[in-house]
Formats: C-alpha cells, sequence, structure tokens
C-alpha cells in the first residue's frame, strides 16, 4: 500500500464532505476527527513524553566515557593539636579540582550506548503502534457514532410506522374489521420497538462519549467516511506487509538487539578499568602555620597526574551470574519476537477475515433489505383485501427493519475492520495517512538529536504542563439525530 493512495483518501473525503449539498457549517469529517486525536489525545501526548524520557538514557549511558571535572572544598579548625607538634596550623582552608578521563571499561559504557540507543528504535515504533492504536478507536468511535445514528433513525421511524398501525387498527376494531386480537398484537409490536428506540438511543449516547473520549470534542455532525483506498488484495499479501511494517514487531525486534548489548555489558565486569586522572590543590593555613613564625609559607598549592587501573581478580562469581542472568533475558526477548511474530500474523487473518465477512453480509443484507421492501409492500396490499392478518404486516415491518438495522451494522464493521487490517499492516499511522503537512507531523527522531549531544549538567527544559484538553466542560451528548442519519454510513 502507498501512503499517496491512503492522502488521496483522505482528501478524497474531505472533497466529497464539501461538496454535499446539505452539509451544516460545523459538520465533522473522519479526517478532522483523526487530526484533532492527533494534536490532542492525552495517550497519544503522554506516549510522546515517555518516548522522550527514553531519549535521554542515550545520554545517561554516555555519560560515564566523558571527562569529568570534581571540585572539592573544606575547612578545618583544629581544636586540639598533639603536644609534640610544634609547627601544625590552628585552621586550614583547603579547594581541590580533579579531572578524571576514563579511558577503557570493558565495554561496558559502549555497550551500554548502543543498548540505549536500541531502545530509542524500540520506542519509537512502540509510539507508531500506540499512534495506529489510537486512530483504530476513533475510528471505530466514528463509525459507531455513524451506526448509532443509524439505528436510533430506524428505531424511531419503526415507532411511528407502528403506532400509525395501532390506530388504524383500532379504528378497524371499532368498525367490526378486526378483532381485539389484532389490536393487542399491534400495541405489542409498539411498545416492543419503543424499548429498541430507547435502548439504541442509550447506546448512540455511549457512543458519543467514547468519541469525545477520544478525540476531545463533541461529535457535531459527522459525514460518511471515504473508501479505504489501496487494501491488500490477498491475506497472503497482507501477512508479508505487516511482517515487514508492523511496528509492534519492529520494536521486539530492536528489544531483542538491546538484550544482546545488556550481555555484553553484564560481562565487561570481568575487564579491567582504566582511567587518567589529575588533581590540583590550593591549601591556606591562615597564618596559623608554624604560629606564623616567618619564613614559614602560610599558602601552597600541589599538583599530580597519574594513571589509575583497576583489575578484578575475584568476586564471587558476580560477573558470571549477571551475564547469565542477561543472556536468560536475551533468550527471553529473542523468543517474544516470535511471539509478537505470531500474535501479528493472527491479527492480520483475523481482521482480513471480518473485512470479507462484513463485505460479503454487505451484499446479502442488501439484498434482504430489497426483498423484504418488496414483501412488505405485497403484504399491506395483501391485507387490504383481507388475504393477510395483521400479524402477517407486523412480522413484514419487522423483517424489513432487522435487514435494515443487520445492513447498517455490517457497514460499520466492514469499514472497522478495514482500517484494523491497515494498522495490523503497519499502514494507519499520520505519516501514511498523509492528513497533516511536515510542520505538524510529530517526529520523535527530532527530540532524540536535540538532546543526544547535550553535556551541560545545568541544562534543563521547560516545567512539564499538561497541553491536552479537558473534556469537564463538553456537554454531556444526547441523542438528537441529524437528519438523513440513516444514510451517513452508506459508504462501502
Amino acid at each position: 500500500m502507498h501512503r499517496g493512495g491512503i492522502a488521496r483518501f483522505l482528501i478524497a473525503g474531505a472533497s466529497v464532505s464539501a461538496l454535499a449539498a446539505a452539509v451544516p457549517a460545523q459538520a465533522d469529517t473522519l479526517q478532522e476527527a483523526l487530526t484533532q486525536a492527533y494534536q490532542d489525545n492525552p495517550t497519544l501526548l503522554a506516549a510522546r513524553a515517555q518516548q522522550r524520557a527514553i531519549d535521554e538514557n542515550v545520554p545517561i549511558n554516555e555519560a560515564p566515557g566523558i571527562p569529568s571535572i570534581n571540585a572539592t572544598g573544606s575547612y578545618t579548625e583544629f581544636i586540639k593539636k598533639s603536644p609534640n607538634s610544634f609547627t601544625a596550623p590552628d585552621r586550614t582552608l583547603r579547594i581541590g579540582p580533579t579531572l578524571t578521563v576514563p579511558v577503557y571499561a570493558g565495554g561496558a559504557i559502549k555497550n551500554s550506548v548502543k543498548a540505549a540507543e536500541e531502545r530509542v528504535d524500540a520506542g519509537q515504533a512502540d509510539l507508531r503502534a500506540i499512534e495506529s492504536a489510537i486512530f483504530n478507536q476513533v475510528v471505530a468511535a466514528y463509525m459507531d457514532v455513524l451506526r448509532g445514528q443509524a439505528l436510533v433513525s430506524l428505531s424511531a421511524n419503526q415507532v411511528q410506522v407502528l403506532s400509525v398501525n395501532v390506530q388504524a387498527t383500532s379504528d378497524r376494531f371499532e368498525i367490526g374489521d378486526l378483532t381485539r386480537t389484532d389490536v393487542a398484537q399491534s400495541q405489542s409490536r409498539l411498545a416492543l420497538a419503543q424499548g429498541d428506540l430507547r435502548n439504541a438511543q442509550a447506546n448512540l449516547i455511549n457512543a458519543r462519549e467514547t468519541y469525545i473520549q477520544l478525540v476531545g470534542e463533541a461529535p457535531k455532525d459527522l459525514q460518511p467516511p471515504p473508501p479505504l483506498p489501496n487494501l491488500p488484495a490477498s491475506v497472503e499479501v497482507a501477512v508479508d506487509e505487516a511482517l515487514a511494517n508492523n511496528p509492534d514487531l519492529i520494536a521486539n525486534k530492536e528489544r531483542a538487539a538491546a538484550a544482546g548489548f545488556d550481555t555484553e555489558v553484564a560481562g565487561s565486569g570481568r575487564l579491567p578499568n582504566v582511567s587518567l586522572f589529575a588533581n590540583g590543590g590550593y591549601t591556606d593555613y591562615l597564618g596559623t602555620l608554624a604560629r606564623g613564625v616567618g619564613g614559614a609559607a602560610q599558602t601552597e598549592t600541589t599538583a599530580n597526574a597519574g594513571v589509575q587501573v583497576s583489575i578484578p581478580i575475584f568476586q564471587g562469581g558476580l560477573p558470571a551470574a549477571r551475564q547469565r542472568q542477561a543472556q536468560a533475558r536475551e533468550t527471553a526477548a529473542l523468543e517474544q519476537v516470535i511471539a509478537t511474530e505470531r500474535d501479528v500474523i493472527a491479527q492480520v487473518r483475523a481482521a482480513w477475515s471480518s473485512w470479507q465477512a462484513s463485505l460479503a453480509v454487505i451484499e446479502s443484507s442488501q439484498v434482504a433489505v430489497d426483498a423484504a421492501d418488496l414483501s412488505l409492500e405485497g403484504v399491506r396490499a395483501e391485507n387490504s383485501i383481507g388475504s393477510r392478518t395483521i400479524l402477517d404486516v407486523l412480522n413484514a415491518e419487522q423483517e424489513l427493519l432487522n435487514a435494515r438495522v443487520q445492513l447498517v451494522t455490517a457497514r460499520r464493521n466492514a469499514y472497522v475492520a478495514g482500517f484494523t487490517l491497515l494498522a495490523a499492516m503497519g499502514r494507519a499511522e499520520a505519516r501514511d495517512l498523509g492528513f497533516l503537512g511536515e510542520g505538524v507531523l510529530y517526529d520523535p527522531a527530532v527530540n532524540y538529536e536535540r538532546v543526544r549531544g547535550r553535556v551541560w549538567d545545568w541544562d534543563r527544559d521547560p516545567e512539564p504542563m499538561p497541553s491536552s484538553t479537558r473534556t469537564v466542560d463538553v456537554p454531556a451528548p444526547d441523542a438528537s439525530v441529524p437528519a438523513d442519519s440513516e444514510n451517513t454510513i452508506e459508504t462501502r
């Protein structure tokens, strides 16, 4: 699948909405919902912040390999001196800097940095997965609202039709054309339809609440979604695409590579450590050395430099235990790669199956709707001449409603399954959908490059502040539906 194709899908969807004659001024499109979630969803924003924290592991692991400077100072007051010391000062002030230059650490620093870099890559893949999951949820919520509106519209229409039926049946009963049983049957169906309407309204409100939770704004007048383009021609193509691009699989491969470097770090505990050092010192006896006798210097400076080598001889098996532990974790990470691969394959095949099944249900449901509509028309005509009962009419009306509900649900399921398939293939992220410009698209590599070379100890970022908006002020949604809501989920 190509990014340009998905970009055309979203642009085409926006164009269709713009050209629709009866679209209100504040209509929502799927593109707008995804954009709002991309910029304002707190789960996604938190994941980005978490990735920025992971980025810092690289400079944290690089720091032990960078020369360091420390300074110490002390002031000492000698309260009781040795009676045999005739030159000891009464007090001293000492200041001394120390420079340490790491030379060799058994490969621990180098491999720690490599492991941190692999985990940065894994974190970026995780961020892609979270972004894709949020988009998948937004698409499902968007389609659930459309489906909910359609079902409320169908249920309300059914209540209206059955209300007319009850009135007509009662009128015919009054003139002796029908029995009380016919009236009771009509009243029973009306009561059930009213209950179904209340359930449909509650489900619509729940779908709108989910939309608000994900997008941060209430859905106003959702427009039909554009068709999904460039879906795979076969399940085999989908699996191949997923094995190459699924972010969860990529992340676990990076973690397995990082675990390999962790094993090398653990083994470095057996090897020598070499560093260079240089010390300087300044001492001021504050005029008290040798009781201030002339000729005794009251200040002095010193300096020294050298090489320090630390060679482990015996550590009670600690390095070996650490390395065996790291090797076990590396094995676990490698097994997790296989487990994730299996999971990805299962996700893709399941999403493909659901998508294909929903498409087939759409086709059969459309036939059922057309047939049920024709059947209802015939049953009503036959009832008017006495060859069909009121129960036959009621059953035909219910069959038509059931077929329409199944059609609406199948269209929702097909769209969500198609997008889920794209997500499993690693092709349902902002960079693939193409609805954001380069200046708006969040690139986690920018922060990584920003912090990679920063070595100043007092370098800080601005104080943390949340940037997502709260939904406490968003009015509670109701179950009202716009006109023609039954047809807003017609996209195949």
